[in-house]
């Protein structure tokens, strides 16, 4: 019986993954600073990701291991965090033969691509955040070409789903739209925007662990290829629910003088090259293989509601 492992476990990655993962041939282990169990067959292994003894504890034993954690969103935690957490893994999966799938993100591509985003596209971060999703990306790919593992990167646009409690477009302008609240957005609401359903994501990482040929390399995750606008994307809602289409956008100039007071908006300031311009993250490669196609924006919009 093979076990795998999930690291983050809690997460709404790791919940989504822990549900489609199950089955007669493996046993599932939830593990984070405070697992809970996802199917009553679940084991928890209570461990802290920057602590090594508790990382190689945690993946003993494990066939395949899946770092979806997430750490807060502030630049200095993960300058001092990330680098730590994928150093304990990579060796811990390296000590025990485990494989190992690291869900990322986009931040670490150069900017001016993204209008068209691939798996080839160059990572040349403008982002502090993202100078650090590119380091440790780095890390696992130098340990893969050093055969020190077998390992593969996922990685997904902005995500979204039923009960995404950190998805933006859920708390910014569906969670908002249902209680009939004004949609939110930030710096442009009509560039085309690309959006990953978390359901689709789970299930694509679970599926691609399970292929021998999909290993030491990178895969796009299932995203709509219509790439609907913040602002299409009201219009659908706004039928649905029968409430306004408006869309407050928060213009540069305000993000700056809220955040004096919302640090997430310091946060995101950074990053607004993913929202003042079109963002076209494409994973043709993942449906060109295995034919893994993503869920059309409605109909995950719709499970949303």
């Amino acid at each position: 019986m093979e076990t795998h492992t999930i690291l983050g476990a809690n997460g709404n990655i790791g919940i989504h993954l822990a549900k489609i993962l199950p089955s007669s041939s493996r046993q599932i282990r939830l593990s984070s600073r405070n697992p809970q169990k996802i199917n009553s067959e679940d084991k928890l292994v209570p461990a802290d990701l920057l602590k090594a003894e508790e990382v190689n504890d945690a993946i003993l034993g494990t066939h395949v291991a899946y770092l979806v954690a997430g750490l807060p969103y502030a630049t200095k935690t993960w300058k001092s965090q990330w680098p730590i957490v994928m150093k304990n893994v990579i060796d811990a999966c390296a000590a025990h033969h485990a494989k190992l799938v690291f869900f990322d993100n986009m931040y670490a591509y150069d900017h001016n691509y993204v209008g068209d985003l691939h798996e080839d596209t160059p990572m040349a971060p403008s982002s502090e955040k993202g100078k650090v999703r590119a380091e440790i990306a780095q890390m696992l790919m130098e340990a893969v070409e050093k055969g020190k593992i077998q390992a593969m990167i996922v990685r997904a646009a902005g995500f979204y789903g039923p009960k995404a409690t950190q998805s933006f477009l859920n708390i910014s302008v569906i969670e908002r739209m249902k209680v009939g609240k004004k949609a939110q957005w930030l710096y442009e609401k009509d560039k085309r925007q690309s959006f990953t359903y978390i359901p689709d994501a789970a299930k694509a990482t679970a599926f691609l662990a399970q292929q021998a040929d999909a290993w030491d390399q990178i895969w796009h995750l299932p995203t709509d290829g219509t790439f609907p606008t913040v602002q299409e994307i009201v219009n659908f809602l706004s039928k649905e629910l029968n409430t306004s289409n408006k869309v407050q956008v928060l213009s540069p100039l305000m993000i700056q003088l809220l955040g004096a007071f919302i640090p997430v908006l310091r946060e995101v300031k950074e990053l607004s090259y993913q929202m003042d311009r079109d963002f076209c993250f494409h994973s043709e490669k993942l449906q060109k293989k295995y034919g893994l196609a993503p869920t059309p924006i409605n109909s995950g919009l719709l499970e949303c509601l």
